[in-house]
């Protein structure tokens, strides 16, 4: 990337208005190939998730292209594993301008967070991603991630 990007730790109100706007945007990205949504019950949804995650423990992190938001990542740090009950930092969630993706902002995004975590003194980083978006999960595995579990479904 050509452009100066930082990133940088959210800071008040118009962060968490950027998150909520960004998140919206995005937001069915999150939705499977397998399964139906009305798109208001996305946003719904994805409103609650944004109240959860500002109720707890957290850090918000914008990415910035020339001084310019192009990107964010919510990380949490009180929702232990729910299989082991074992703490860990869990990306609640990453979302990226369409003009800024792959283009090194979401692999920052995730860097920080790494960073982040460890500086909390979390052993393990969490996330999950909808198994039809192919993009980031091969943004994650290269990052490091693997897959510990899998969710699967049958239609009705």
């Amino acid at each position: 990337m050509s452009e100066a990007l930082a990133i940088r730790r959210g800071r008040g109100a118009a962060d968490r208005d950027y998150v909520r706007d960004l998140g919206k945007r995005s937001a069915t990205s999150s939705v499977s190939a397998m399964r139906t949504a009305r798109h208001a019950d996305v946003l719904l949804s994805f409103e609650r998730l944004v109240d959860f995650c500002f109720g707890r423990a957290h850090d918000v992190l914008i990415a910035e292209v020339e001084g310019e938001p192009a990107g964010f990542l919510v990380l949490l740090y009180d929702v232990p594993d729910e299989v082991t009950l074992g703490a860990q930092a869990f990306v609640a969630y990453t979302a990226v301008e369409p003009h800024a993706r792959r283009r090194g902002v979401g692999r920052a995004l995730l860097a920080e967070a790494e960073r982040c975590a460890r500086g909390a003194g979390s052993p393990y980083i969490s996330l999950m991603v909808t198994e039809d978006n192919v993009p980031a999960r091969t943004l994650y595995e290269q990052a490091g991630f693997a897959t510990e579990r899998r969710m699967m479904t049958k239609p009705l």
